[in-house]
């Protein structure tokens, strides 16, 4: 485990170590949250991540208003 200090700008540096396991890179946007008295940072995603997601689904499915009614 890892030590770290907050800064008297309440800034902190994340180690190396974390930065290379997770693939951070310098001005990526993280989301912090607070849990149970603990902090949360989960590195944020761009949209374009998402890409590929949902490959082979079905998109035939008709939209709501393409939705007959009788």
């Amino acid at each position: 485990m890892t030590t770290i200090s907050l800064s008297p700008k309440f800034q902190i540096v994340i180690p190396k170590a974390v930065r290379t396991a997770l693939n951070l890179l310098a001005g990526q946007q993280l989301e912090a949250r607070v849990i149970d008295g603990k902090i949360e940072l989960i590195p944020l995603q761009p949209m374009q991540a998402a890409r590929g997601m949902f490959a082979g689904i079905d998109t035939s499915v008709p939209n709501d208003d393409e939705v007959l009614t009788p």
